[in-house]
């Protein structure tokens, strides 16, 4: 039988199990996985970001840029995991 601390550890461990691990679970992948594909989309996007505020300033630079990585990146999304692509699409969560 768990003693008292047991119980309350497992209490406490299960809502923070839960907040870093089901989502990254819910697409086949560990948390590690799953923060090493969400970083790389990170930086992307930080990129893309600034050849749209290139564009902003320069209007004659970088007019497809943006557009074109962020279609690329889509693409990456939607093709990440075929397995769990149903459970993501439900939710719109990736």
């Amino acid at each position: 039988m768990p003693t008292e601390s047991q119980s309350i550890r497992s209490a406490l461990t299960s809502p923070v199990k839960a907040a870093f691990l089901e989502h990254p679970n819910s697409l086949g992948e560990s948390y590690f996985q799953h923060q090493r594909a969400a970083l790389g989309f990170s930086g992307y996007l930080a990129v893309t970001a600034m050849a749209a505020l290139v564009h902003a300033i320069l209007p004659c630079l970088c007019e497809t840029t943006a557009r074109t990585r962020i279609a690329a990146l889509n693409d990456k999304l939607q093709n990440r995991n075929p397995q769990a692509s149903n459970k993501a699409g439900e939710t719109g969560r990736y």
